[in-house]
């Protein structure tokens, strides 16, 4: 039997997690219109038989203007639901894997061009393009087209969007759903002071700028299952000095954790082009680590996490409850199944991938999905 802590089950409300690695949500640029395509059905459906104990669908805009580009997810129509739900059953019916939703609205960092094609903003008055919205009209870039500032009744609309969107995950039976709130998107352009010039109760102080963040939480809190969580991921600091940073990260994951929030997710960046970030192996986990040290809710890393001995000691040393996956699960999607042999551990398989290790490791897998 494995001591590896990276391999211990935990509980956050109903949801029972076999381990401690999650998928984080990535962006696949697939979508048609809002609606998922046979892309997330292989995307999803792969990683889905990984061994990993949280599956988390890509940033899903809880409005058409809320995408980052024309081919983004969205949940916020009957249409959109019911294509996610085809993917859903998809899946559902090859593993048990829980999964969850990342829903999201992008901001004045919306209405961009697919990566491989760029990725740069494509004006209103373009194909696939159109006008973005943020806390102020000050736009990510200069020379950009700016984002139209929110007024109170567009504040409304997107919280009741996000609320409808968390309406709709819990109709779909997702385990989970996370707020993003990191990354340079709307939400996070609300927190930083670099993208809120806001002179009303949403902009300012500390607390000012929370509000509608903490609004939008309340929201979606309210219209998820009590039992099932609603976690937020987070930037833990702009990297740009007189930007958001860590201090302010705890205070917001304190507020959020008064309000019963079940996990928070602690990423960085994404704010700003002038951000310098010393990228290299576990560069975010001090991040992780001082919100872990200020909170009681369970916390995730993420970022350049891809060695089984380093994400044993970031579980192991308490820097963090959950390590999160992204690119290096693109690279290797039996990531967790390899973790498992390196630590002696046991993951769950297929039956269909029964010849799939060498007889000496077959006792490491739990077949049967």
């Amino acid at each position: 039997m494995s001591n590896a802590r990276l391999f211990t089950p935990l509980r956050i409300g109903d949801l029972e997690l076999v381990n401690r690695i999650v998928i984080a949500p990535m962006c696949q640029y697939s979508a048609v219109d809002g609606c998922m395509t046979d892309w997330h059905l292989i995307h999803l459906g792969h990683l889905a038989l990984s061994g990993a104990a949280l599956l988390t669908i890509e940033a899903t805009a809880v409005l058409p203007e809320g995408r980052i580009s024309y081919a983004d997810v969205g949940l916020w129509s009957d249409e959109t639901e019911a294509a996610m739900a085809r993917v859903l059953d998809g899946i559902r019916r090859w593993s048990d894997m829980p999964i969850a939703v990342q829903l999201a609205h992008a901001g004045r960092k919306a209405s961009t061009d697919l990566p491989w094609k760029g990725g740069g903003q494509i004006p209103p008055d373009r194909e696939n393009g159109w006008q973005t919205v943020a806390p102020s009209a000050v736009p990510f870039q200069d020379g950009q087209n700016p984002p139209v500032a929110l007024d109170r009744a567009g504040l409304a609309r997107v919280r009741d969007a996000f609320a409808a969107a968390a309406a709709r995950a819990a109709r779909l039976g997702l385990d989970a759903v996370q707020i993003h709130a990191a990354h340079g998107y709307l939400l996070h352009e609300f927190l930083s002071p670099l993208s809120n010039r806001r002179e009303d109760e949403y902009g300012g102080s500390l607390e000012n700028r929370m509000r509608f963040p903490l609004e939008v939480y309340d929201a979606v809190r309210a219209a998820f299952p009590a039992g099932r969580p609603v976690s937020v991921r987070v930037s833990g600091t702009d990297w740009v000095e007189g930007g958001w940073d860590i201090e302010q990260t705890v205070a917001f994951a304190r507020a959020l954790e008064a309000r019963g929030c079940s996990a928070i997710h602690v990423s960085s960046g994404g704010l700003s082009p002038q951000q310098k970030i010393p990228v290299g192996p576990s560069y975010q986990v001090p991040l992780a680590r001082r919100v872990k040290a200020a909170t009681r809710m369970p916390v995730v890393a993420v970022g350049q996490i891809t060695g089984f001995e380093q994400a044993e000691a970031i579980i192991g040393t308490g820097d963090a409850d959950l390590i999160a996956l992204a690119r290096g699960i693109l690279f290797d999607p039996r990531w967790p199944w390899h973790a498992a042999a390196h630590f002696g551990a046991r993951v769950k398989a297929p039956d269909q991938y029964l010849r799939a290790e060498p007889p000496q490791h077959r006792h490491l897998f739990d077949f049967g999905q």
